[in-house]
């Protein structure tokens, strides 16, 4: 699984995006069928600023049908219904080293 890992360098949010953009194309592009998007949890503990943009940035890129799918880290595993969901629909993702972690800094998004 490829991997787009936001957190590298320490970027603010606006360099965050930007760096999800170029990479979610790229990605996407290779015909990759899996991405994990690295975006970290923040350090106030309650969820931090790039997280929250990824996710809204993920969302609209399912409702413009330029991913076809994702699965939050913390909802990835088996003890969530969304997770069993998930897995059900994409049985490989059992076998990614996050797979019921409860990993909140992650994000797993799936291509067409």
């Amino acid at each position: 699984m490829q991997i787009i890992n936001l957190e590298n360098g320490m970027p603010n949010t606006v360099d965050a995006m930007n760096t999800l953009n170029n990479r979610i194309y790229a990605v996407r592009a290779s015909g990759a069928r899996f991405v994990k998007i690295i975006h970290g949890y923040g350090s106030t503990g309650r969820g931090g600023a790039i997280r929250k943009a990824c996710r809204q940035k993920l969302l609209e890129y399912r409702r413009k049908h330029i991913i076809k799918d994702l699965c939050a880290g913390e909802k990835l595993g088996p003890f969530e219904e969304e997770g069993r969901q998930f897995a059900a629909r994409y049985p490989e993702i059992r076998s990614d080293i996050d797979w019921g972690r409860h990993n909140d800094g992650i994000t797993i998004v799936v291509f067409k």
